[in-house]
């Protein structure tokens, strides 16, 4: 998917298609690729996320801007807004679960993250990543906070499968996930803190790295699309 993804990317980009004209259908592309229809949609929808297409239901996928885009939109929220409030909102809330966990918060989230550590589904494992960080949210105790990050949660969802799909940032989630309940876990307000922050930073470094080095990494003209 991210062959595709960077083929069709680099076309849009060099002005192979102009704004306002339509890709190819989905069955010509599949063919031109040689890759299946669900891993073709996966790079189409990656590529609207990017907000360098947009989907006309029943007319098929038109460009809207050569980009580079800067700042992709998943459902109601920005990239950068999202991350702004999730700075705001997480890292304390992080720091506040750490001196209000209960073992039964505890438990919650170790059987959580086991589950994340086998899990090999990204939907599935999408999902539950939602609900860790709702459930770090439960774990300071302040039903506002957890309302917030539920709030976000479709958000921080079609973020999460972007960055897995695009970033590879599943083992290194778990990683830093095991990390805060580890500081949570020890009661340390301090720790939990960073950590939360460390993941974040993690976040918005991925997030940084798909989105804008298409113009130094592209092939030159002539070259391999491919």
């Amino acid at each position: 998917m991210e062959a595709v993804l960077t083929h069709l990317r680099t076309a849009i980009e060099r002005g192979d298609y102009a704004i306002g004209e339509k890709l190819p259908s989905e069955a010509e592309l599949c063919r031109r690729l040689e890759v299946s229809r669900p891993v073709l949609r996966e790079a189409l929808r990656a590529l609207q996320v990017m907000g360098l297409t947009a989907s006309r239901t029943g007319k098929g996928t038109f460009v809207v801007s050569t980009g580079p885009v800067e700042d992709p939109t998943f459902g109601d929220y920005t990239a950068s807004d999202l991350l702004e409030v999730r700075r705001h909102v997480e890292i304390p809330v992080a720091g506040y679960a750490a001196v209000r966990r209960t073992p039964e918060d505890l438990d919650r989230l170790a059987h959580l993250l086991d589950r994340m550590e086998r899990e090999t589904d990204t939907t599935a494992w999408v999902a539950m990543d939602t609900l860790f960080h709702i459930t770090v949210a439960a774990a300071s105790r302040n039903p506002v906070f957890r309302r917030v990050i539920e709030e976000i949660r479709d958000a921080l969802g079609r973020q999460s499968a972007f960055l897995n799909e695009l970033g590879g940032r599943r083992e290194q989630s778990n990683r830093e996930h095991r990390a805060i309940v580890e500081a949570l876990a020890d009661g340390s307000e301090h720790d939990a803190v960073e950590a939360m922050s460390h993941h974040l930073d993690r976040v918005e470094t991925t997030l940084t790295s798909i989105v804008r080095p298409a113009r130094t990494d592209r092939p030159a003209e002539g070259g391999s699309q491919t």
